[in-house]
């Protein structure tokens, strides 16, 4: 993975903004020669021209423009972080040195990766460095902005709380990072690069699959990824740039931080095999349950709770599990090898109902739908192809019954 020189690219910025290398080199502080260089180096990074050498100045490219509107996000990340380092510089008096000095890559993804794993000698591994030298980005960064970033305890180094929050910015600044390759591949009719998902359950079995297959026979050099893990662990990786996006039931909470985009609506079915005795029955009576075993998510999960709530509302108990799992391939296994009874998205057993081995029983559940769609972080600037898949999924879910 290409990962640019963030000082270059600061350097690039202060150049589209003054508009010439002797202009910018006393913003910069530094000589024109060094900072042509720095140009020359960051376009042949790229391999692609990022300005017009002009009489009356540089002037942007198309690439250049793509180029500064990365920049400007991180450079925006990294002025959040030293703002919120001179509020607290006002109550400990440390010094916090310029924004400039913030741009460093490599420290910045030290930080990122022991706010991650906690532990040294493994960010170590992962970067390809010594431990003393991981421990030295930290330190200088802790030096830069005044505060410690980090704690040492039994579960290894933790972040303090300013450590948490810059780490989500620094994730997010290197996050604008990587997608610049893939944007400037974009405007060759490129589209190439990783995309990461948040895939909660109601979109893994049918939705994201189709999508997925979609995009990739248009865009085959395209890689993507996905996240199954619950919606509070997924919306946190979304929150620092880790994700791309989350598809999935949307919750019903307003949102200040996140942009929810509805697709369809689906509803949740009482499901057994195709041999259960339910299965005879034109209509069943919630009478008819008694007797039979459950298997059901976890309580507390959004759907578990949707069906104590209907119970509630029928003048009926909740059905008590004999099993509790939130593994497709378990809860599978147990709905076809016995008479046990689920309630769940016909969608995400949808291979099961259509092969004919498991099926939706006639039992009447209104108020259990739910709303498909996708999430994205507010203000988010996603990458060609995490648009490019984003765009199949919203084909898919509108074919969605």
């Amino acid at each position: 993975m290409l990962l640019l020189n963030l000082r270059h690219l600061h350097v690039f910025n202060v150049v589209a903004i003054t508009g010439g290398v002797r202009r910018s080199s006393d913003t910069l502080l530094r000589a024109s020669s060094a900072v042509a260089r720095s140009i020359a180096a960051l376009e042949h990074s790229l391999q692609t021209q990022l300005f017009e050498r002009k009489g009356r100045g540089m002037l942007l490219t198309t690439a250049g423009e793509a180029v500064r509107l990365r920049v400007i996000r991180i450079e925006d990340e990294l002025r959040e972080v030293r703002d919120d380092a001179l509020r607290l510089r006002d109550r400990s008096r440390m010094q916090v040195a310029g924004l400039d000095a913030l741009f460093n890559e490599r420290r910045l993804q030290a930080t990122v990766l022991l706010a991650e794993t906690h532990h040294m000698p493994s960010v170590a591994r992962l970067m390809n460095v010594s431990p003393s030298a991981v421990s030295q980005s930290i330190s200088l960064l802790e030096g830069i902005l005044g505060q410690a970033l980090f704690f040492r305890t039994a579960h290894g180094m933790l972040p303090t709380d300013a450590g948490r929050r810059w780490s989500e910015r620094f994730e997010r600044a290197l996050s604008e990072l990587r997608h610049i390759p893939e944007d400037i591949a974009a405007l060759a009719g490129i589209v190439q690069g990783t995309v990461t998902v948040g895939a909660l359950p109601l979109a893994r079995s049918e939705l994201l699959p189709k999508a997925i297959a979609a995009v990739l026979e248009k865009h085959p050099r395209l890689q993507i990824r996905s996240l199954e893990s619950p919606y509070e662990e997924l919306s946190a990786n979304l929150m620092s740039g880790r994700i791309d996006f989350i598809v999935g039931a949307l919750r019903t909470f307003s949102s200040d931080t996140f942009v929810s985009t509805y697709l369809f609506s689906d509803k949740a079915a009482l499901i057994a095999r195709a041999g259960h005795p339910l299965a005879q029955k034109k209509k069943i009576k919630l009478a008819d349950l008694n007797g039979y075993p459950w298997v059901l998510s976890r309580a507390g999960t959004p759907v578990r709770e949707l069906i104590e709530q209907f119970f509630r509302q029928q003048g009926g108990t909740p059905p008590w599990p004999a099993v509790e799992t939130g593994d497709l391939a378990l809860l599978r296994g147990l709905l076809t090898s016995s008479n046990m009874l689920t309630v769940l998205s016909a969608h995400q057993l949808h291979h099961e109902v259509t092969s004919g081995q498991l099926v939706a029983l006639p039992f009447d559940m209104p108020g259990m739908e739910r709303k498909i769609g996708t999430m994205l972080r507010k203000g988010a600037h996603l990458s060609p192809g995490a648009n490019a898949l984003l765009a199949e999924i919203g084909l898919v879910g509108n074919t969605m019954p």
